[in-house]
Formats: structure tokens, C-alpha cells, sequence
């Protein structure tokens, strides 16, 4: 495993006052999470929680320092052309399991992602289709069909499961079989998830950490200040009460607060984009923005925000402003007209939505949503509310379709991870979760995929354009989020953890 020392690559939150959390021992650090991360193989990990437990047990080839440069992971060295990269591992790295990771090994789990006999809903997302790996005695090489702008950049978020893992996949839905220095050694839904220093790791890490699911950051806040978690992330008001207590360290960290999908499949209202455009042009999208950080937010440039490489703006110009007499008038021509309830209908059919929402990242984004409702309203739409967990998002989304309009922040750090949710098959069969067909932007990723350096972020950046002009979704802000800790130190970056990094005040 990697020296301690590489931890230095992230921020580090510094060490606070006082002990260890709860009853778990001066070894134990404890971190709360806000929502339950559901199955546990990197395959099918689609939910911010779900990788943020996996990053604490699986590592990736590369890694991304907090400037955006690409450095060491698994590999410790590399040679990039157009359409390959050659990884070369570090020597005698340990499975959890015991047995040592070999380059056929990480070859066989790039390989298991882009099978589309398998089904892996980020086939498309963290790796292009048609991308494949072979291995030698100390090399692995990735290649793609033809050029790929982001041929290193992509595996930065590719965890890599080893062993009996890797045999038997059916073991990952509650066990992990990787690299880190930890591994999974207790489960308790919806609860907590423990994981245990192992054998030959760093004598000064923590002997375990324990992963508690605390889905209300007021409880979070409180368990902080308390001392019985050590380190929480805050989305919401409660950030401000952390970050007036003594003894408490914090590091702001910029991240996508959210943009909006309108569905457009072909019995849904919002299929036609004058109704898309209307329902837009109902909004003040910088009080939206306000609302939904809870005043820290700012105005998004792109949907991969401030992330190197292809840093931009995609926005400006492109979203419709303010104006609720011309969205009346864009309904009225689409032909919906006003009941004697004041809710418009065609065909006998009420414009009715459904806006889905999580309700693990604060309260901003609940406020966002009654905000959307009643600015709809006042135009003649209906909007019924439904704030789910992650895991229940993900089911509504790529299962059962239950919505119309989603308030739903991506976290991704390459433009090319957004494709195959913003176009190819829809879900259920694909990625598409939102059903768009926007012929430009698939034209325009097209090109920029296979265009290296500045022309082909210039590319990409058109390719967003198209999106949002189009009112296929609507970026609407940025905030910082505030990660916490007391007693301890863990180091994250985008949402995962750097184990390396773990410490707890008065262990050593």
C-alpha cells in the first residue's frame, strides 16, 4: 500500500481538540454520512454515498490532487497516447484478502465495466464504450477505438476490486475486497457500516472506522460538537453552528449544488420544449440559486463547474430570463389553457408534475423545491412534491420513472461522464434517466471526445450549450459545502475519503 505520506496530495482537515468519538475507543473514528449507500459493488455504484464508502476500501489507478493535477494511485507511472495509456503498477500491492493485485486483475475490472453483457449503468459514464484493458507482467494498457480526449482523466474514478472479489462479484453487494488499508468488516443498514484497519497498515491510522448514517445534519451537528462522530459534511444552516464551535476544523470544498432535468418522454408535458421553455422563463433562477445553497451559493458557469480541465462557461446567454407573461403566453399557444381552478389542461389532461427530490443535502434543496411549486403555480401548473432518499432517487429514476421534473445535482469531473446521462438509451435500458435526444449535442460530443487539449474543451463546452438552450436542464448553482471534523483528521475531496489520511487525536 501507498506510504502515508501521499495523504499530503489532498487538503487535510487539521486535528481539533479533545478525544475520540462516543464509546468506540481513542482507535475509532467515526464519520457520519447522510444517507445508506445501498450495495456495495463499484460496478453499480451510481449514488455519492455509495462511493463515498467505497473510497474507503477500493483505490484507482490515478488520483486527482486538489489543483486538478493527475498523481500517482495504484499506478506509479504512465505513458499516455491519443488512444492508449500504459500503467505501470506499483510492485507487491495486497488484496485485502491476502493475495497480491496483479495487472490482470485491473485489466479484468475495466474490462467487466465496459461488457455491456453486464449492464454496468457507468458503461458510458466513467469509461467510454468500446474502451478495453490489457495486461502484461507489469503493465496495464486501457485503449479506445479512436482518440479519447480524457484517455488518463477517466480512470481517476475507476475502483479497483481484487481477490475473491474479483472471482465471485456476487460477495460485493455487503463485503469489500480491495487495496486501502481498510476493509468492511460489519454492516448495519441504515446505520452504521465499520470498517477495520488491516494487517501491516500504518501503525498510525485508526484501528477502525465507523461510517454512522445520520441523514439530518441538526443530529449531525450535534453528534459533532458532542464527540460522538468525529468528522460530518453540511450542506445546510447547521454549517453555521459548526463553524462558530470551538474546537472544531473545517475545510469549504466548491461542489455542484444542482441543476433540474425536465423528463421528455413522449406522454410527458415536458417533451415539448415551448413547455419546457415556459416553465423556465417562470423562474428567478438567482433567487432559485439563494434558496437552494442557503445564501452561499454562486452563479454555475458549466455543469462540470471549475474542474480542469475544460473550465468555462456554458451558461451565459443560454438560459431564458425572467419573464412569467411570456411563459403564460408560451402555455397558451402550446395549448394549455386555464381551468376554473386556475390549473391549466389539454386535451383533458391537467399539466400536472411530479418533482422529485433528495432530501439528504440540507434544507436548501427542500426549499428549492416548494420554491419551484409555487412559482409553477402561479402560471397554471400543478406540482406535486416528493422528497426520497438516494437509494430510492436512483430506483425512481432508472426504475419506475416516476417523475417529471428532478431536482438533481451530478458530481462528476470530466464533461465525457455526463454523456451517458444526457443522451444514448433511456432508462430503464440505459443511462438516460430523462429520455433527451438533443441531435446537437450528441454531434458535438462526438467531435470533442476525439479532440484533445483546448479545441476539444471548446467542444464540449458547445456541447452544454446545446443542452441548455434547448431547456433539456437548467443549471442553476454552486456551493461550498463545509466539511468538519473535531478530534480527528480525514481528508475528501468530491465527496470521497483519502484513508491514508485518517487520524485520531490521542491514538499514538
Amino acid at each position: 500500500m501507498r506510504k502515508t505520506a501521499a495523504a499530503a496530495a489532498l487538503a487535510l482537515l487539521a486535528a481539533g481538540c479533545g478525544g475520540g468519538a462516543g464509546e468506540a475507543g481513542p482507535a475509532t473514528l467515526t464519520i457520519a454520512v447522510g444517507a445508506d449507500p445501498g450495495l456495495l459493488d463499484p460496478a453499480t455504484a451510481v449514488l455519492g454515498a455509495t462511493n463515498s464508502v467505497l473510497s474507503l476500501a477500493y483505490e484507482t489507478l490515478v488520483r486527482t490532487s486538489p489543483d486538478g493535477k493527475i498523481i500517482p494511485g495504484l499506478a506509479e507511472k504512465w505513458e499516455v497516447k491519443p488512444d492508449a495509456v500504459a500503467f505501470t503498477l506499483r510492485q507487491g500491492v495486497k488484496c485485502s484478502d491476502g493475495s497480491t493485485l496483479t495487472p490482470a486483475e485491473v485489466a479484468a475490472n475495466i474490462n467487466y465495466l465496459t461488457d455491456p453483457a453486464n449492464k454496468s449503468p457507468l458503461l458510458g459514464v466513467l469509461a467510454p464504450v468500446g474502451m478495453k484493458a490489457a495486461a502484461d507482467a507489469a503493465t496495464v494498457t486501457v485503449s479506445t477505438p479512436e482518440p479519447f480526449s480524457f484517455i488518463l482523466e477517466s480512470t481517476r474514478l475507476l475502483f479497483i476490486v481484487c481477490g475473491k472479489g474479483l472471482q465471485d462479484r456476487s460477495l460485493l453487494a455487503k463485503a469489500t475486497y480491495g487495496t486501502s488499508p481498510y476493509e468492511l468488516k460489519e454492516v448495519a443498514p441504515s446505520d452504521h457500516y465499520t470498517f477495520a484497519k488491516r494487517q501491516g497498515s500504518a501503525a498510525e491510522l485508526p484501528d477502525q472506522v465507523v461510517l454512522k448514517v445520520v441523514p439530518n445534519e441538526q443530529t449531525a451537528a450535534n453528534l459533532l460538537m458532542s464527540g460522538d462522530v468525529n468528522a460530518a459534511t453540511f450542506f445546510g444552516p447547521d454549517r453555521q453552528r459548526v463553524q462558530a464551535a470551538p474546537g472544531v476544523d473545517k475545510q469549504e470544498e466548491n461542489v455542484s449544488n444542482g441543476q433540474y432535468f425536465y423528463h421528455q418522454g413522449k406522454d410527458r408535458p415536458t417533451n415539448d420544449v415551448a413547455v419546457r421553455k415556459a416553465l423556465t422563463q417562470a423562474l428567478d433562477l438567482a433567487e432559485l440559486g439563494r434558496v437552494s445553497s442557503g445564501g452561499t451559493g454562486k452563479p454555475v458557469t458549466g455543469l462540470v463547474p471549475g474542474v480542469p480541465p475544460c473550465i468555462g462557461d456554458s451558461v451565459s446567454g443560454h438560459v431564458p430570463g425572467l419573464d412569467p407573461a411570456a411563459a403564460s403566453a408560451g402555455l397558451d399557444a402550446a395549448g394549455w389553457t386555464a381551468g376554473a381552478d386556475g390549473i391549466r389542461a389539454k386535451d383533458g389532461k391537467k399539466l400536472s408534475l411530479r418533482l422529485l427530490y433528495t432530501t439528504t443535502r440540507g434544507p436548501g434543496v427542500q426549499a428549492a423545491a416548494e420554491y419551484l411549486a409555487a412559482a409553477w403555480k402561479k402560471i397554471g401548473v400543478e406540482v406535486k412534491l416528493n422528497g426520497v432518499i438516494d437509494t430510492k432517487l436512483a430506483e425512481s429514476l432508472n426504475v419506475t420513472q416516476d417523475w417529471d421534473v428532478v431536482w438533481l445535482p451530478i458530481g462528476v469531473t470530466l464533461p465525457s461522464q455526463l454523456v451517458g446521462f444526457l443522451s444514448g438509451p433511456a432508462a430503464p435500458k440505459g443511462a438516460n434517466f430523462a429520455h433527451l435526444a438533443n441531435e446537437r449535442y450528441t454531434e458535438l460530443v462526438a467531435k470533442a471526445a476525439t479532440t484533445p487539449g483546448a479545441e476539444g474543451c471548446k467542444l464540449w463546452l458547445e456541447a452544454e450549450s446545446a443542452l441548455i438552450a434547448n431547456s433539456d436542464l437548467v443549471p442553476v448553482s454552486t456551493i461550498t459545502v463545509l466539511n468538519a471534523t473535531k478530534g480527528a483528521k480525514a481528508a475528501q475531496q468530491a465527496g470521497l475519503f483519502d484513508p491514508y489520511s485518517f487520524r485520531v487525536e490521542g491514538s499514538n
